[in-house]
């Protein structure tokens, strides 16, 4: 038996045609879902249009069907809260753009290590390791790419 949305309401239509047009990609794409579904659109033909597994897209239908919009908000599930705040990750690329010379150390380059603890010694942070360095650059990397520029 196929799976389709149930009637939408206005205020629904309204709330899913604002997210399909938003900046969030996950909310956007659940909201493309639903409302091709509401146009009679069965979960295979959605698939080939928004490349996603069926079981994904029966999901999606399922939680509006039971929920609404609401159903399509992802809830942080389990692990632990972020170990690092914003301003602390930003100090973390800010020292990774200086040069070491320029802050007295006896090297020229960074590595994750060095970075690591150079980050605990001015008080950034209480410890981190090489590999969530590694990580907040990379990040930071793909934001800064998303607004056209490179930062290290």
């Amino acid at each position: 038996m196929a799976l389709y949305v149930r009637k939408i309401r206005d205020s629904e239509e309204r709330q899913l045609r604002l997210w399909s047009s938003g900046s969030d990609p996950a909310l956007r794409h659940r909201a493309e879902i639903v409302l091709l579904s509401s146009q009679g659109y069965r979960v295979p033909e959605i698939g080939a249009l928004v490349h996603s597994h069926p079981a994904n897209l029966r999901k999606w239908i399922r939680r509006f069907n039971h929920d609404g919009c609401d159903g399509l908000l992802t809830v942080r599930s389990g692990g632990p809260p972020a170990r690092f705040s914003m301003q602390q990750r930003s100090a973390i690329v800010d020292l990774s753009r200086v040069s070491p010379r320029e802050m007295g150390l006896n090297f020229t380059r960074w590595t994750l290590h060095r970075l690591a603890q150079q980050a605990a010694e001015t008080g950034i942070v209480d410890r981190i390791s090489h590999e969530c360095v590694r990580q907040i650059l990379i990040e930071a990397v793909h934001e800064d790419r998303g607004n056209k520029s490179m930062i290290l």
